[in-house]
């Protein structure tokens, strides 16, 4: 049972450094965004090559450890037609060379919308630059993760859902993240939104995040906090996990270094006991 760790969050460095940094913790693969992640190469657009990718993806591989996912954070919903052309290129040269780099996904939240009147254009501009991405991501063998956060058009399960029942291509897969689903107004009814997400999402989840939430004091907000140290139900989660995908990609996140190597043991050993729960 193995456990990954978002890059970035051990520090923007170059990368031969954050490689040997990750090898000396207790997880053995990254979710790695380039530009947050390493610091002496530049990523504009275009800069991506295999030599490129081989050289980082062995870097990381040399110390053992696996490149899970690449992230790609941009939104695909801008209304301005000039970056949101570029973030879909970005994107597309992401999964173009994600095989060079040992990752076999390309991860991204699809954006926020900034006015709510103008919703039908958001969804026609997410549905437009899917249509591109999928077409790219069948051609080159890799699969896009769409991942729902609070505060973006894909904010839900429901939501997530039927963004995939519109791409329904075996490339367009899911980063589960049960916190992202969760506010200060349902967060009472977390154990009934975990499994919804599993019922409704469970197929096609190629990577989840473990962090965790704690309510505020006035309990209208949430805040996030490493896994095993707030409120959230995980032995649920690990069990409806390892039901319907076992030993799939866990990447921790909102974790500093202090806290990684109880966060690792936390979501290692939870795995493992809802493993030995569902052999019984």
């Amino acid at each position: 049972m193995s456990v990954g760790i978002l890059a970035h969050l051990l520090g923007r460095q170059p990368f031969q450094e954050l490689a040997a940094k990750v090898a000396a913790t207790d997880c053995s693969y990254v979710q790695l965004a380039l530009s947050k992640a390493i610091s002496d190469i530049e990523f504009p657009l275009g800069a991506l090559s295999p030599g490129l990718a081989n050289e980082v993806g062995g870097a990381f591989a040399k110390h053992g450890v696996g490149i899970a996912v690449l992230g790609c954070y941009a939104s695909l919903i801008d209304l301005d037609d000039e970056t949101y052309r570029y973030n879909v290129n970005r994107f597309k040269e992401h999964l173009r060379h994600a095989r060079h780099f040992g990752a076999p996904i390309v991860a991204t939240e699809v954006g926020t919308p900034q006015d709510a009147a103008l919703i039908p254009l958001y969804r026609e501009r997410l549905d437009r630059a899917l249509d591109e991405l999928v077409e790219e991501a069948e051609r080159w063998g890799v699969t896009i993760g769409l991942e729902a956060a609070q505060g973006h058009l894909i904010d839900s399960s429901e939501t997530l859902a039927a963004a995939i029942e519109r791409f329904p291509s075996s490339c367009v897969g899911v980063v589960l993240d049960p916190c992202n689903l969760m506010n200060g107004g349902n967060f009472e009814r977390q154990e009934d939104i975990v499994r919804e997400a599993f019922r409704l999402l469970g197929p096609r989840i190629v990577s989840a995040h473990a962090k965790d939430c704690v309510r505020s004091e006035d309990g209208n907000r949430l805040q996030g906090t490493a896994a095993g140290l707030g409120e959230l139900q995980y032995p649920l989660f690990w069990e409806l996990l390892e039901r319907y995908k076992p030993h799939g990609f866990v990447t921790l996140e909102d974790v500093n270094e202090a806290q990684l190597p109880a966060a690792a043991r936390f979501v290692v050993e939870g795995r493992r006991a809802a493993r030995v729960r569902l052999s019984q």
